[in-house]
């Protein structure tokens, strides 16, 4: 059983990359590999602020939808407010090392 839904994870996870690939494509009018570069520091900083433990056990799709809102009101206040790029990646690494702090202290107990 634990096979059969470790497969089916995986294939939907890559449906949904494929179905973003083609979106990516369909809106740039173009297709490379490196168009997603860079986002990953903020799809962790997402799950983290969601409330996703590292210990595992813990989290759900709302909390990191909600961590994904929290991350992009964050990237387009700092866009509007003429920030760095360098100070952006500043503040989110500020970011996500608070909330693993404070996972870790909550995991704790």
């Amino acid at each position: 059983k634990v096979g059969m839904v470790m497969l089916f994870v995986y294939g939907l996870s890559g449906l949904f990359s494929g179905l973003a690939g083609v979106m990516t494509a369909s809106r740039l009018y173009s297709a490379s590999g490196l168009l997603g570069n860079g986002n990953e520091l903020d799809a962790i900083a997402a799950v983290i602020l969601g409330g996703t433990s590292f210990v595992g056990g813990i989290g759900g799709v709302g909390g990191t939808l909600f961590g994904a809102l929290i991350i992009a009101v964050l990237n387009n206040g700092l866009t509007l407010m003429n920030v760095s790029f360098f100070w952006q990646l500043v503040v989110r690494g500020l970011v996500i090392i608070i909330a693993v702090t404070i996972d870790t202290f909550r995991t704790r107990r």
